[in-house]
């Protein structure tokens, strides 16, 4: 029974190390430091669109938990355009919204790595 206990506590460690190295905690960058695509995306979410993607605006549920937790529907996702990319790519500008669709000061974030790590952007 030890031996099988000491088996479980061993395959928890090895997923969590797995989680750990998979995501990583939030950080922080300015926005000065954005790729200009991704300030070009920031600068279109402001106007309301249009947006070139038809996935752009749509909830992004945060099931991985690294964001903050908030109800579904909180965050939205943008595409941010990758020069040479055909198709979206892998970096994505978040969004948190209020009830009624406005931008919430503070509750934005960037991608580049497809939502394995996530940046606040200081304004």
């Amino acid at each position: 029974m030890r031996r099988f206990a000491g088996l479980v506590v061993g395959f928890f460690a090895l997923a969590l190390a797995g989680w750990a190295l998979a995501y990583q905690p939030v950080g922080e960058m300015r926005l000065a430091a954005l790729p200009p695509e991704a300030r070009a995306t920031l600068e279109l979410i402001r106007k309301g669109g249009p947006f070139p993607y038809e996935k752009d605006g749509s909830t992004f549920g945060n099931r991985e938990g690294v964001l903050p937790k908030r109800p579904r529907g909180h965050y939205r996702e943008y595409t941010v355009k990758t020069p040479g990319r055909r198709d979206r790519g892998a970096r994505r500008i978040l969004v948190g919204h209020a009830a009624g669709g406005a931008l919430l000061p503070g509750e934005v974030y960037y991608t580049d790595d497809h939502y394995r790590s996530f940046r606040r952007i200081l304004e």
